[in-house]
């Protein structure tokens, strides 16, 4: 199983196959990490779904530290190059890449994308994380779409890390319906509860999942578990 360190927010530390991958890195400016430190942070590859301020906010600091190798899309990884941080990997929607025994295989979400500064950012992203015994979902920022039920004809996956904070994002309902069309039974919900405009209902969305046999977890930053 996966282990997964929650940072908050889209943030995780995921550990599979002994590569430790950290998702969308934002801790310094999130108000429900406190207690999260981006020194504490290791990181191996470092995933970025797209160039919102909330998914990049510690990308640079946490890359240099680390040396990590970034694997987002071009436009993202030469922003970054552009801030000295030369260990990239540039993808696009559809593209596979193994680095580390682990395969990566970015796939579509249906978001926006620009850094904070306003320029354009490229496409949004997800990715699938393939490892030995492990294959994650990782959905960024996304709506629902029918493309999802491609994962699923592809992958059998053990676990997705999927929005649940409606707004921005897909909300709860939404939420389940992708888990079902992707072919998980274990969810970590993320992009919840940050700010006001993301705040969910934790008892009616976990019985929402509960109702359809499907395990979700929402995580308090910090927590760790495995999927």
């Amino acid at each position: 199983m996966a282990k997964i360190w929650y940072l908050g927010h889209s943030t995780l530390q995921l550990e599979i196959d002994g590569v430790r991958i950290v998702t969308d890195p934002f801790i310094s400016d999130n108000p429900k990490a406190a207690d999260v430190n981006v020194s504490d942070v290791e990181a191996d590859i470092i995933l970025v779904s797209h160039g919102h301020g909330d998914h990049v906010g510690d990308l640079v600091e946490l890359a240099k530290t680390t040396d990590a190798e970034v694997i987002s899309c071009f436009e993202i990884t030469t922003w970054l190059e552009n801030q000295g941080h030369s260990n990239v990997r540039p993808m696009n929607i559809g593209g596979n890449y193994v680095s580390r025994g682990i395969r990566f295989k970015m796939v579509n979400a249906v978001h926006s994308s620009s850094f904070p500064d306003g320029s354009y950012a490229g496409n949004p992203a997800g990715f699938i994380i393939e490892g030995q015994n492990d294959c994650i979902y990782f959905a960024g920022d996304t709506a629902l779409t029918y493309d999802m039920k491609l994962i699923n004809e592809e992958f059998d996956l053990t676990g997705a890390l999927l929005p649940v904070g409606d707004n921005f994002t897909m909300g709860p309902d939404d939420t389940l319906k992708a888990a079902q069309m992707c072919g998980t039974d274990r969810v970590v919900g993320i992009h919840f509860d940050t700010f006001g405009f993301i705040e969910i209902d934790h008892e009616q969305t976990e019985k929402l999942f509960e109702d359809a046999g499907i395990e979700l977890f929402l995580p308090n930053p910090g927590e760790e578990l495995e999927i």
